[in-house]
């Protein structure tokens, strides 16, 4: 076997010097500076645990104190819906979301669904006239949210959502709004082109503020409480939907609201009212999803039409998380007005309509046999937390589940 000696390259003696005398060069000049740098890191590193401590110490003394939490906002300690997590001090404060109470329900919540009074869902007629008065009051009120289910809510009125408020493209919207609570609280319409520091500010308890703007766009929109934090204020049911009516929609023969919404219990609510659960709203993981704030009313309660009436749906998604994905079992939406445009032509022949959190949408179904018909949030997890109803065509006898 032939073997071969490994070549190694040959270098003119002053290319090796000049290479060396570069070598050196360079090492004189960068490694003071990356010693430098090394240095600086150092002491940075140190500094930012000193931070660290002192901002644990900082963040113990405010727990023990009942700062750096809910409860440490003027009026939080002991509100009514808000929950010992959200509020109580101590590290793990709101850390850890409460079981989930997600279907529970007393023996007798039958007889209980029976005796609830359903949301009205059916839209009521515009006032006459340029002008629409709007008076709403704010309360902190005990409310039921499923068959049994009790949750210390704040409302517009005496329910969540609060009252449907109906008025026609061009009207003026005059609104009153009295906080009868014991804390701050406002209203944002979704439907008002207005500086919302001025209109939406805050009113202070036993006081009223007067506000108005020209209902210019035509839809569906919600109306909310916009006090900071907001999302709490939406959680715990300050939410309604206003209808600007267009001028030259296709005849509908029945038209019904629907609001969708979460709630986030820290208590079963069955034995005593349940308060908001801050980390699971945070986390998005309600224990009931509903239809006009009430899981499953319109099962018990169905809405009526008869066979070859166009029914309307406008449909708001007050979240204040989630989306509602609109789905009519058993027919299609004949006429989709997606994010309540109602300014441009519809869609046809659409099987499920996205409504966001915050958003609206109108739909038109036409139904010619009689039956049950489910409405639902076609993402079924909300289903199953009570984000169903039936639309009885014909008044037929029965009921049924999806």
């Amino acid at each position: 076997m032939s073997t071969y000696p490994a070549s190694q390259p040959s270098y003119p003696p002053e290319e090796s010097g000049v290479g060396l005398k570069l070598f050196a060069l360079f090492s004189a000049i960068t490694i003071p500076f990356v010693i430098a740098i090394g240095a600086w890191l150092a002491i940075s590193a140190h500094q930012s645990a000193v931070r660290a401590d002192q901002a644990a110490a900082t963040a113990q003394r405010t727990s023990a104190a009942g700062g750096g939490t809910m409860a440490g906002m003027p009026g939080m300690a002991g509100m009514p819906g808000m929950s010992d997590a959200a509020t109580s001090s101590g590290a793990a404060a709101g850390s850890r979301p409460t079981p989930s109470f997600a279907g529970i329900a007393p023996e007798n919540a039958d007889a209980l669904a029976q005796a609830h009074a359903a949301y009205p869902a059916a839209l009521a007629a515009a006032p006459a006239g340029p002008v629409a008065v709007v008076n709403l009051t704010v309360r902190h009120r005990t409310v039921q949210v499923a068959p049994g289910i009790r949750y210390e809510a704040w409302t517009f009125g005496r329910t969540a959502p609060g009252p449907v408020i109906h008025v026609r493209v061009g009207q003026k919207v005059v609104v009153h709004l009295t906080n009868g609570s014991p804390m701050p609280h406002s209203v944002d319409f979704h439907a008002a082109r207005v500086a919302p520091n001025v209109a939406f500010s805050d009113v202070m308890p036993g006081q009223t503020k007067t506000f108005s703007f020209v209902a210019s766009d035509p839809g569906v929109f919600m109306y909310h409480c916009g006090t900071a934090p907001a999302f709490m204020h939406i959680a715990n049911g300050m939410y309604g939907a206003i209808v600007v009516e267009p001028r030259n929609l296709p005849h509908a023969d029945r038209q019904y609201v629907l609001v969708g919404s979460e709630w986030y219990l820290d208590a079963p609510g069955d034995k005593g009212a349940a308060s908001l659960d801050m980390t699971k709203a945070l986390d998005m993981t309600p224990d009931w999803v509903t239809w006009n704030g009430y899981a499953g009313q319109y099962k018990t309660h169905p809405l009526t039409a008869m066979p070859g009436d166009t029914v309307r749906f406008w449909v708001v998604d007050a979240g204040p998380s989630l989306n509602t994905e609109f789905h009519v079992v058993g027919t299609v939406l004949q006429r989709a007005w997606l994010n309540a445009d109602t300014t441009d032509a519809p869609e046809h022949s659409v099987q499920t309509a996205v409504v966001p959190a915050g958003g609206g949408g109108v739909f038109d179904v036409k139904i010619t046999k009689p039956g049950l018909y489910p409405f639902v949030s076609h993402s079924f997890a909300s289903v199953q937390m009570g984000e169903v109803g039936l639309l009885n065509v014909g008044h037929v006898a029965g009921t049924m589940s999806h």
